[in-house]
């Protein structure tokens, strides 16, 4: 069965492009750029070539291009010219639309040639703090409004993830002082998204910090057996869908009650899940960040 998504709605090309609705009409009407089939109700359809030109316009419009100036290009023509300001240095706005094509073809080479070609230019740190970063907060966005289905953001968060294990591997060869601080990093029960917590786990061991990482699914009264054989911990944890929103308040109370109370061990707490249920008291030895960097500069 192919499940490689080719047919989208207008919407759906707001959602992967940034370009509104009513802005795609005018140039569709104005300058023929976008040729839609319709629909027995005439409703637009655009395939996934009419996607890749608009991202394209895009690309050129916000780095100075008149759109009258573009519609006078064929889309091999709008083609080069992103190529050829993407290879001046301007690599960002074609790598984050290369990301998104590759997600929705499941195109392997296109993920790894885009992010080879970016690291000729930026750290891994740079690339993940600019670009991975927020392709996974809009993938998730693009899921909440069906625009792709779990198994395009499974696609793009495993290569993501791939290369994150990638860094952390080179950096765990190095063997830190055992006698450094000790971080544990572990996700809540029921909890699968790991990515920004792997991300940190890298930045604590490019720092020379000692790290456990427990991953998913950890239950808190497992983390006992960690205090038994370290002093001074400090306990991160992502919150991105669990616990819910009315547990949150009673989960960190657990946490302090059961791991923290009584040690000379803290707590670092982060994630999407904060944004919406960010609890009216935090317990003693427990801080919320709103972002990674905030966060790693903080430790």
């Amino acid at each position: 069965m192919n499940t490689i998504k080719t047919s989208f709605s207008i919407k759906d090309l707001e959602n992967l492009s940034g370009i509104k609705a009513h802005t795609i009409r005018i140039w569709e009407k104005r300058y023929n750029l976008l040729e839609p089939e319709r629909t027995n109700t005439n409703i637009r359809t655009y395939n996934l070539r009419s996607l890749q030109k608009l991202m394209n316009i895009s690309f050129l419009n916000s780095n100075g291009y008149k759109v009258s100036k573009i519609a006078a290009l064929d889309e091999f023509q709008i083609a080069s010219k992103v190529k050829e300001i993407s290879y001046q240095g301007n690599t960002e706005s074609h790598a984050f639309n290369a990301f998104k094509l590759a997600m929705l073809n499941f195109d392997q080479a296109l993920f790894y040639n885009t992010y080879n070609r970016l690291l000729e230019e930026k750290s891994f740190r740079e690339i993940f703090y600019e670009l991975f970063i927020p392709i996974i907060q809009d993938i998730g966005l693009l899921w909440q409004t069906l625009t792709i289905t779990p198994s395009h953001e499974h696609f793009l968060f495993t290569h993501i993830r791939q290369k994150v294990l990638i860094h952390i591997e080179r950096l765990q060869s190095a063997n830190p002082k055992p006698d450094t601080k000790t971080f544990v990093l572990f996700l809540p029960l029921n909890e699968i998204h790991d990515i920004g917590l792997l991300f940190i786990n890298y930045e604590l061991l490019s720092r020379g910090y000692h790290t456990i990482f427990l991953g998913e699914s950890v239950p808190v009264e497992n983390l006992n057996l960690l205090n038994t054989l370290y002093d001074d911990i400090t306990y991160i944890s992502y919150f991105t869908i669990k616990p819910y929103p009315e547990d949150v308040e009673n989960y960190l109370t657990k946490l302090y009650s059961e791991v923290i109370e009584n040690t000379t061990n803290s707590v670092r707490l982060i994630g999407p899940r904060f944004k919406d249920s960010k609890p009216k008291k935090t317990p003693k030895k427990m801080k919320i960040y709103d972002s990674i960097k905030k966060l790693v500069k903080d430790l």
